[in-house]
Order: structure tokens, then C-alpha cells, then sequence
């Protein structure tokens, strides 16, 4: 059953029940809709963008940001038979036009505020495109036309198009940390997949409300969405600025069950409950039973103080890429605090192991490259069958991401193959020590990255963020010298510090890649 297809059942079983809810605090605004509702919105724009000439297997962009209509849009698209192609809100210009020279789309569906760079687009590059425009607001340029329009005029009959399980329902562009984005296709069973393991790992019941904090475009919260959509349970989009406030907030006046939470929101929590500038008493959160890790290595600290503050909130973590429909290929598993550190086993009906340069399985304890197998496995990087060949390979992935494997099938990520620092010969992952910074009680953020050296070929060199109370001084440089040499091998300190706010994707996590643009002035 693909998700358009899951939509249609809950109209059908649920049609009255609660389907989504936008909030937005700081605008006084929030709304909800209904199974019944959001299923013949989705009907309304599938048949709009069909009688627009959208036909199956085209592909239609998204740059929009978080919301109910996002939502739609995307089940719209993949209703009509065509290609989703969300875009990251964040993207220049020209990250945008390579998009759209990639994808080749019908059709384009944007929030209001993105219609000014598209129209520059189309001038700066002369670009002739005949698609159609459909612009989610109500300042909408004579060229385009008006999301809602659209909705009202077209029909909410049935859409008869058939779609099959291995058919191709989305382009992904990764975040690009390890370069350019990489466009990345995904089909409907890779969705399906998603939607089955969330419910199997997150324990999941009807009950459960889940809260989507992160950018829709990416892999992650939506993803974690498709358990509550198969369940035909209800979920809150998140609007605005996330700080703590709002986490907590949204918890107690939603009732929320279930959060996916970044690392640096939950430092941003930990640190406001110890100043005081929050206070739990403030709210109800005994509805909070879980809380989701991933799009980065956890900490383990991190994960000890937020049991301290929250002792009744369970939690999981998830590994995962955009090549592997998100989260939940590898994943800890509720109750295994014992292997705090570990991305955890292999997820529900997935496979994996961790094998040399020659595709062999390493011993128990070597690091290696850690490979996946199951039916989240992307179909192909998008128009490159050499790209595609490199990573899949007898139907298994090679992440690029190195671990090592415990006697007791628990996976531990080391580094991405391409981060790693080689010292005099000595490889280096910058994860360990920013593992090791990251306990020291004046750093809020680190980043690690090798810096070259003439003799070395490497070092290692340590951009840290402090936490907002602390300044920065040769005092503090000289703590956490002190701190590295207590708690790091002469060969992995850093040395090199620099004080700057560490660089991080919306979906948190750390891009090296920039900092190596801006610290070292290169592009890999």
C-alpha cells in the first residue's frame, strides 16, 4: 500500500478523526484538518496538476516551507503519478537552478516568499520554461497562479492512476556534506518501508501523536510521519523558530507522545532547565513517552543528562541516509541503554554489516565501511548509472560512513570515510573527539576537521562553539588544551582551536564540507 493509498483509507475508516495540526505561536495561528479534508484537498490538486499536463513519471518541485499545504502538495504529486521533488528552503539561487536542470519538472509548487527568487532565476539565466507556477499565498505574480485557486477549480473525484510498488515517486537532493547534493530516487516501496519500520521501531499505537519539528524537505520527520499516516493517527506540523519554549509547549498543549529531537535542541533544552529559563513544572509533559535521535552521532552525555531531567521519557536513536528513505536501517532500540553510543542493530526487515576495502566482513572490533540491505535502499542516484554502481552493489549499499561491530551485532560509528583526519599515517575520527569536547562543561558545540601540514600531511584542528554565558579568552583556550591532554593520545588533540559558531545543516547536522570552505578554502 503506497501513501497515497493510506490517505485514501483514512478518509475511508477515519474520515471525521483528526488528521493534522499547524501551529504557529508567534502569528496566533493554528488549524486542523480532517482525514476526510485532507484526502479531497489531495484529490483536488492531483487533478489540478493533471489537467495542467502533469502526467506520470513527470517531476514537480516543492520549495516550500513547513506546513499543512506542504504536506498536501506532496501527497497530490505522488497521487497524480508524478516525481516530488522538495527543495531545501535554504538553497541559493544557483543550488535552485541546478535543481531545475536536473529535474526538468512540469510543474513548480512554492511558498509566496520564494516567488521573487524565481522569477530573478528565470531572468539571470534566460531560461525559457513553459511549466505552470503555483504559489501557496496571496501576493501571487500574473504569471503564476494561486495554490488555493487551483484547489477550488479543480475536481475532488477519485484520481485513476495506477501506481505500482517499485515505481518512482520522489527525487531527494541529499544535504551535501560530503558535496554537491546528490539527487537521489526514491519509490513508493521505498515509502511504504519507511511507514512499516517507524511503527515497528517507535512502538507504535493509534494513540500516538507525533510533532514534526524538522524541514519537510528532508528524509527525516516526514518520514517518521508516514508511521502515523499508515495508523491513521494524528500529528502536529511545528511553524516558526524552535527553541525550547515551543518544544515544550507544543508537548503539553498537544498531547504530544512523540518527538524526533536534534542535538542541538537538546542542548538548547538541557542548558535553559539548568540557567532556569524554563521550568518542567510549567508543563504537563506526562503525555511524553519517546524521544527520536538521529541525522548525526549522539553523544552519549547528551543522552544522560536529558534522562536526568526527563527519567520517564524513553528514547531511540536511528541511523540512516537519504539513500536509505531516512532513518531506522540501523537503529538502538528502546531499552538497550546498556550500549549508549552504539547507532544500535540492524532495523525491522533491514540488514547490515561493516566490511573492508574488498566488500569482506570485518572481524569483530576493525573499523570498516558499514553497508545495508533491505527495502529502504534507494533505486538509483538520479540519471547516474556510474554513481549508482559504486554504491549499490548486489543489492547492498556502501554508506560511506565507517563502524565497527561489538561481539553483540551493535554497530558503532566511527566517521564518515571522507572526514577522516590522517595524521603521520594515523587515521583519525573526528566523531571520538568530538565526543570528547563535547563533555567539557564551557563548549555548547564542536566541529573537527584536518587541517594540513607539511611534515604531518594532517592535524587535527577543533572550531568550538561555547555556550552563550562564556567568553572566549586565551584562559579558556588554555582549559581546554589542558582538558584534551587529560582526556585524548597526544596524536588526536587538537592542534588547532578556533572559536566560531560550528556550521550545521537545518537537519542538524555538522557540514564539513563548508567548514573546510571556509577555514581552509577547499570545496572537498
Amino acid at each position: 500500500m503506497n501513501v497515497s493509498e493510506m490517505l485514501k483509507r483514512n478518509s475511508r475508516m477515519f474520515s471525521q478523526e483528526v488528521a493534522l495540526i499547524e501551529r504557529q505561536p508567534d502569528k496566533n495561528l493554528r488549524r486542523q484538518i480532517t482525514w476526510k479534508q485532507f484526502d479531497e484537498r489531495v484529490d483536488r490538486i492531483a487533478n489540478g496538476l493533471i489537467d495542467r499536463g502533469v502526467r506520470k513519471g513527470d517531476r514537480v518541485i516543492q520549495w516550500m516551507m513547513n506546513s499543512i499545504n506542504w504536506l498536501e502538495a506532496y501527497l497530490g504529486i505522488l497521487r497524480a503519478g508524478a516525481l516530488a521533488l522538495p527543495l531545501n528552503h535554504r538553497f541559493t539561487i544557483q543550488e535552485v537552478k541546478y535543481c531545475l536542470d536536473v529535474a526538468e519538472p512540469k510543474a513548480i509548487i512554492l511558498d509566496e516568499p520564494f516567488t521573487d527568487q524565481i522569477e530573478a532565476l528565470l531572468r539571470q539565466f534566460n531560461s525559457v520554461w513553459s511549466g505552470s507556477c503555483i504559489v501557496v499565498g496571496e501576493e501571487v505574480p500574473s504569471a503564476m497562479e494561486r495554490f488555493e485557486d487551483l484547489i477550488a477549480q479543480s475536481p475532488s473525484r477519485p484520481v485513476e492512476i495506477e501506481v505500482k510498488d517499485k515505481d518512482p515517486c520522489a527525487i531527494y537532493f541529499t544535504s551535501g556534506t560530503t558535496g554537491p547534493p546528490k539527487p537521489i530516487l526514491l519509490t513508493h516501496k521505498n515509502m511504504e518501508s519507511t511507514a512499516i519500520t517507524g511503527v515497528v521501531h517507535g512502538l507504535r499505537k493509534p494513540g500516538d501523536i507525533f510533532i514534526i519539528l524538522k524541514p519537510l524537505y528532508h528524509t527525516g520527520d516526514k518520514m517518521h510521519w508516514f508511521a502515523s499516516l499508515i495508523l491513521g493517527g494524528p500529528a502536529v506540523v511545528q511553524r516558526g523558530k524552535i527553541t525550547p519554549q515551543v518544544i515544550l509547549k507544543a508537548i503539553h498543549e498537544e498531547r504530544i507522545t512523540m518527538v524526533m529531537l536534534l542535538v542541538p535542541w537538546v542542548q538548547d533544552i538541557l542548558v535553559a532547565l539548568d540557567r532556569g529559563e524554563i521550568k518542567k513544572g510549567d508543563y504537563d509533559l506526562s503525555c511524553w513517552r519517546l524521544v527520536l535521535f538521529g541525522a548525526q552521532p549522539i553523544p552519549p552525555h547528551l543522552v544522560r543528562s536529558f534522562k536526568k531531567h526527563f527519567p520517564h521519557v524513553e528514547y531511540e536513536v536511528y541511523y540512516g541516509l537519504t539513500e536509505t528513505s531516512g532513518g531506522g536501517c540501523i537503529h538502538l532500540g528502546i531499552g538497550n541503554e546498556h550500549k549508549l553510543g552504539s547507532i544500535g542493530r540492524p532495523g525491522f526487515n533491514w540488514e547490515a554489516r561493516v566490511v573492508n576495502e574488498e566488500g569482506e566482513d570485518q572481524r569483530i572490533g576493525e573499523i570498516g565501511e558499514i553497508i545495508v540491505k533491505g527495502n529502504g535502499v534507494m533505486k538509483e542516484y538520479y540519471k547516474n548509472p556510474e554513481r549508482t554502481a559504486e554504491a549499490i552493489k548486489q543489492g547492498w549499499l556502501y554508506t560511506g560512513d565507517m563502524g565497527k561491530m561489538d561481539k553483540d551485532g551493535f554497530i558503532w560509528l566511527v566517521d564518515r570515510k571522507k572526514d577522516v583526519i590522517i595524521r603521520g599515517g594515523e587515521n583519525i575520527y573526528p566523531v571520538e573527539i568530538e565526543e570528547v569536547l563535547h563533555r567539557y562543561s564551557k563548549i555548547h558545540d564542536v566541529g573537527v576537521i584536518g587541517f594540513p601540514h607539511d611534515r604531518l600531511g594532517e592535524i587535527v584542528g577543533a572550531i568550538i562553539e561555547l555556550k552563550s554565558n562564556e567568553a572566549m579568552s586565551i584562559e579558556t583556550e588554555r582549559e581546554i588544551v589542558q582538558f584534551c591532554e587529560e582526556n585524548l593520545p597526544r596524536y588526536k588533540r587538537p592542534a588547532k582551536i578556533i572559536f566560531d559558531k560550528v556550521i550545521r545543516s537545518p537537519t542538524g547536522k555538522i557540514e564539513k564540507v563548508k567548514m573546510r570552505q571556509k577555514y581552509l578554502g577547499k570545496s572537498a
